[in-house]
């Protein structure tokens, strides 16, 4: 049953993210957070950040960490099957309709029309992800107090090394998890 759940929830998750891996992740959080509680909004947010570290595709790289996480091997199979056989069945379709009439105005404006939805779900995942950076899974009352200035720090630093500067993203990542590992041990030193 648990496989079944996998591979439909994954499914889902191929079949209706357009717009690539930022545009996948409320769908994501939908299904591996809210309904089936696999995984809390910290650990998704590590997902997130183990998906963005690891070559390919973001919910591809999902499904297989969820997959693992939730049913070993096997499970990481066959989440990351149904992340992808939309994609696949789709691009086939596309692939002949595409050989077959080879103009497809229609179709570009049917992806021109949904280029604002997917705007809107990568700046939802985009603030979901902040809030729950900086004020941590049970931002819901994002107070001032409760705000992580470490987090805030990390990430103004690093937007200021990637758009100021142009330092390659792996390079301000593992910066970042260097000062992260720093201000922790400082934190339990302290404390």
């Amino acid at each position: 049953m648990l496989y079944l759940q996998l591979f439909l929830s994954f499914l889902q998750i191929g079949a209706f993210s357009f717009g690539g891996g930022y545009a996948a992740m409320p769908l994501i959080q939908e299904q591996v957070v809210t309904q089936h509680q696999w995984l809390t909004l910290g650990e998704f947010n590590d997902l997130v950040t183990i998906s963005q570290m690891t070559p390919g595709p973001i919910a591809v790289n999902s499904a297989t960490f969820v997959g693992i996480r939730i049913a070993g091997i096997p499970g990481a199979i066959i989440a990351t099957l149904g992340c992808i056989l939309p994609a696949c069945i789709l691009v086939s379709i596309l692939a002949y309709v595409y050989t077959k009439y080879r103009d497809l105005t229609m179709l570009q404006g049917i992806l021109n029309t949904l280029r604002p939805a997917v705007i809107a779900m990568i700046a939802s995942a985009g603030v979901s992800i902040i809030i729950t950076s900086f004020w941590g899974e049970q931002g819901i009352s994002l107070a001032l107090s409760d705000l992580k200035l470490d987090a805030v720090f990390l990430f103004a630093g690093a937007l200021i090394l990637l758009r100021k500067f142009n330092w390659n993203p792996i390079r301000v990542m593992v910066l970042a998890g260097v000062c992260q590992t720093v201000i922790s041990a400082v934190a339990r030193v302290i404390v």
